[in-house]
């Protein structure tokens, strides 16, 4: 049951949410509201709740109070990962998680198959609508012209790229992103902050992450987590002459 005190309009809206292990608050009356269509990036210290506060997004782990809605009325604390998958939103966690010995296209013929097996998935036929999405994601994500290389063969970046590819042809309304940029180039960091602005376009992105250049790249909203909760939120420059987060993550 949603709480009638929730009046508003967020893809996702997170009020009062602590959870704790062993004695230790690593979420700690968390407040968040992301907009539709918003694209924001969250940072923070390592041990700042960054990772626990996707994993109770995703139904991972259950907050131990709070509320987790999703599109203002989805309890996302009633249901587990999958569940949460199926509803509408994606996780791209940082390690990418491509099958190696299948090519680029096959990788996204798997993503678009859901729930068939990998053999189900490869002998299942396309039809001239499902070739048309995979060929258009391929153009998305900077790799039509490795749609037959093994995923095996390709870069740090450009499985990270195919990962999100593969989110994405699970359409998605919110997708969350942790830490895309972690052990890229100069040069694919700055693509993936391209392509994530451009699935902007079509759904709400939230990405949390560490590289400064490449936040600013993104060019939206920032929300600071500290000991589990928001210590500061606005733009890049506001939040990094903000004294507090001088102070506990950026002087470090």
């Amino acid at each position: 049951m949603v709480n009638k005190h929730l009046d508003n309009n967020g893809i996702l809206y997170l009020s009062s949410v602590s959870v704790s292990f062993d004695g230790f608050k690593a979420i700690n009356n968390l407040n968040l509201i992301i907009e539709p269509g918003e694209m924001r990036a969250i940072i923070g210290p390592n041990g700042a709740g960054k990772t626990t506060m996707m994993d109770i997004i995703t139904g991972k782990t259950r907050p131990d109070e709070g509320d987790v809605i999703f599109k203002s009325k989805v309890d996302l604390t009633k249901y587990d990962e999958v569940q949460i998958a199926n509803i509408g939103i994606g996780r791209k966690f940082q390690k990418p998680t491509v099958i190696e010995t299948l090519t680029v296209f096959e990788n996204l013929e798997m993503a678009m198959a859901g729930r068939r097996t990998v053999w189900q998935s490869l002998i299942h036929k396309l039809s001239n609508e499902d070739t048309q999405k995979i060929n258009e994601n391929l153009a998305l994500i900077n790799l039509s012209e490795d749609a037959q290389r093994l995923a095996g063969d390709l870069s740090h970046g450009q499985k990270q790229w195919l990962e999100i590819g593969m989110l994405i042809l699970t359409e998605p309304e919110l997708l969350l992103v942790d830490e895309p940029a972690a052990g890229m180039t100069d040069e694919e960091t700055m693509k993936t902050a391209e392509l994530l602005k451009e699935i902007n376009k079509t759904r709400s992105v939230v990405v949390v992450e560490h590289d400064m250049d490449f936040i600013r790249a993104l060019n939206s909203k920032v929300t600071v987590l500290h000991e589990g909760h928001v210590l500061a939120e606005g733009t890049l420059d506001q939040v990094q002459s903000n004294q507090q987060v001088i102070d506990v993550y950026l002087g470090r």
